[in-house]
């Protein structure tokens, strides 16, 4: 890499903010006299073994994985770095079909050359090095449903993985000298990445 003498060396820590949109209801019209019992559905849903359906907000500091570059220290960044991180959502104890959606954003607005690349979702029974099936994020924003009548026998746990790359070369914005002054600030003010990921989950009504 032409740059490794003004390498930008940046601890690496994401930070994954949850939020839940839910409206809970239940509906029964009952025609006749007596006793009526029914079960209340399940709504909880897991995201990095943290329930967030108690309504309130929280965050989750998240490890990314970055791919190995013999110029670059291990666990920072610099031009050319490519890692990921995983979001990893429980809907086990779900018994309601549900929309997601997944903003994402980059946080240090003087490193345009950040970017979110692709996504992959990754089912429960994948295995490390299995080959993925990636898409490209509209706008920053991942967005699935999952319908119960498309899984009778309950919802399993999935994983949304989410790469990101330093871009270099083609498609590159700036220059030598920008990404020098990148490097001496964060020698100076220990900078790292930041990725805001906002994920919320929505009950499906009809």
């Amino acid at each position: 890499m032409h740059k490794k003498i003004k390498i930008l060396l940046m601890l690496v820590s994401i930070s994954l903010t949850l939020g839940l949109m839910s409206n809970t209801y239940s509906r029964y019209i009952v025609d006749t006299s007596g006793d009526v019992e029914v079960m209340f559905t399940k709504w909880q849903i897991l995201v990095n073994n943290n329930d967030i359906t108690n309504g309130n907000s929280s965050s989750i500091t998240l490890e990314p994985v970055m791919e190995a570059n013999e110029n670059i220290q291990e666990n920072t960044i610099a031009p050319s770095s490519k890692g990921y991180f995983d979001i990893e959502v429980d809907p086990s104890n779900t018994e309601l079909s549900f929309d997601y959606s997944i903003g994402l954003e980059i946080l240090n607005e003087d490193i345009p050359d950040l970017m979110i690349t692709k996504y992959a979702l990754l089912n429960d029974t994948y295995q490390e090095g299995d080959e993925l099936e990636t898409k490209v994020p509209t706008d920053n924003v991942i967005k699935g449903s999952y319908n119960l009548g498309d899984n009778p026998n309950g919802f399993k746990p999935f994983t949304v993985r989410i790469f990101f790359e330093w871009i270099e070369g083609e498609g590159e914005s700036m220059d030598d000298s920008t990404d020098s002054n990148i490097g001496n600030k964060a020698a100076l003010e220990d900078t790292s990445l930041q990725i805001k990921a906002t994920i919320n989950f929505e009950q499906k009504t009809n």
